[in-house]
């Protein structure tokens, strides 16, 4: 009889030890108060020990906070139902993981409201459940916003329409506000708003600018702005979490002329495969100072003409469409191309290269590349359907950024821009950054 309670309290024991092991810490930071327009940051940090499962973090956020993204730590990051959503196939083997994401929170909010949320993982085949304590946060009405369309966070989901966020949502439309002379300058503004809806990946906006104007970039929202040859372009190979921003840049008169310039251009972005391009329409109406009402207002009242684009190799000056390329699958490139050679290898931690190129037909890559003069090799690789080719592997972000420079100002490579890995897996230069402690340089 011993012998037996002795072995049930050794199994007790593992169990207890098994428990202990098997608990994971997870600590939420984010402010008790903010006020309305401006931005909450969550700040997640789990102490996992050494499990590497599968795990998901998720918080449900109240309508009128639109949640972006800051440090995913490899996690397949989602917003979907008001639930925000951190995925992984497998931990990081990191013991400590930090993630982070910021809540955008619309001017018109007051109130307090719970942020919960659970953390949901597998140890040793069972599904295991961490409850979050809620965090109470404040919300102070903005000062700038007439007091009677200020509305109460727990009433704001029923102030709007979904038919018409759904409407708006689902519509791409580009406005260009009427150009404005900056005050005391004869420099001209131009503010430009993307209505993106749901689209999120590679897109951009191609201007054609008048002959005695040179254009500089205000506000780019996390994209790339160049100027060559009276032609403005704004790329981005993943578009702002929002479902629509602004952009502006400036036209400065290289005399003291003070006509008002004649713009054209046009978005161009890709859905299911082919590239679409609509035409940018010019309003009067003031987008730089506009609330989210008005900007949803403006977008609803443009019906925008969309045109399929499905051809490669534009002329550069072609007006009125972008030179994007329609992505294929990058299964069906593998198994169907023989001829592809100097595919890029992963490397160890955290580099830089310098992208010049992205397609979706096979190219000989030496007979391509040969008429730029590069001094470095040109590899390719296979990401997210597209055959991407770059050069270089520079372990500080700022050495990238110049020979980026360099590419510009040495070649008619005008959409060189700078991508970062981790081990050899994509992420975002910002993600780098912080992995690395480097800094910033534009």
């Amino acid at each position: 009889m011993i012998k037996y309670l002795l072995l049930l309290a050794n199994m007790f024991v593992l169990l207890v030890i098994n428990s202990l092991l098997s608990d994971i810490a997870v600590n939420v930071s984010v402010p008790q108060q903010v006020e309305a327009g401006e931005e909450i940051l969550v700040k997640v940090v789990l102490d996992k020990s050494d499990f590497d499962s599968f795990a998901r973090f998720q918080q449900e956020v109240p309508a009128g906070l639109i949640p972006e993204p800051v440090n995913t730590a490899s996690a397949d990051f989602s917003f979907k139902n008001q639930k925000v959503k951190f995925i992984w196939l497998k931990l990081p083997s990191e013991e400590k993981i930090t993630i982070s994401y910021k809540l955008k929170v619309d001017q018109r909010l007051k109130g307090s409201f719970d942020l919960k949320g659970t953390f949901s993982y597998i140890a040793n085949n069972e599904r295991k459940l961490v409850k979050l304590s809620p965090k109470q946060v404040t919300i102070n009405p903005s000062k700038s916003i007439e007091q009677n369309l200020i509305v109460d966070i727990n009433d704001f989901k029923n102030l709007v329409a979904p038919t018409t966020l759904a409407s708006v949502k689902n519509q791409v439309s580009c406005i260009r506000q009427v150009p404005s002379l900056i005050n005391g300058t004869n420099e001209y503004e131009v503010t430009i708003l993307i209505n993106k809806g749901n689209k999120d990946k590679f897109a951009k906006i191609q201007e054609d600018i008048p002959d005695g104007f040179t254009a500089m970039p205000i506000d780019v929202k996390d994209g790339i702005f160049t100027f060559k040859d009276q032609v403005v372009k704004f790329l981005w190979m993943n578009m702002p979490a929002d479902p629509f921003f602004t952009v502006s840049y400036k036209l400065v008169p290289d005399n003291n002329n003070i006509e008002k310039p004649q713009l054209k251009g046009a978005f161009s972005y890709i859905e299911n495969d082919n590239t679409l391009s609509i035409n940018i329409t010019e309003q009067n109406v003031n987008l730089a100072n506009a609330s989210t009402e008005d900007l949803k207002t403006v977008i609803s009242k443009i019906k925008p003409e969309v045109v399929e684009s499905a051809y490669v190799g534009l002329p550069k000056n072609y007006s009125g469409k972008v030179k994007i390329e329609i992505a294929e699958s990058a299964l069906n490139a593998m198994r169907n191309d023989t001829r592809l050679t100097r595919m890029l290898k992963p490397e160890s931690g955290v580099y830089y290269r310098v992208q010049i190129a992205a397609g979706h037909k096979p190219i000989n890559i030496n007979r391509y590349f040969k008429k730029y003069n590069l001094d470095k090799e040109v590899r390719t690789e296979f990401h997210e359907g597209w055959r991407k080719y770059s050069v270089g592997s520079f372990f500080i972000y700022k050495e990238a950024r110049d020979y980026r420079v360099q590419i510009w100002n040495t070649t008619t490579i005008d959409d060189a821009f700078v991508s970062a890995y981790n081990n050899g897996k994509r992420i975002t230069v910002q993600e780098a950054l912080m992995i690395t402690n480097h800094q910033w340089y534009r």
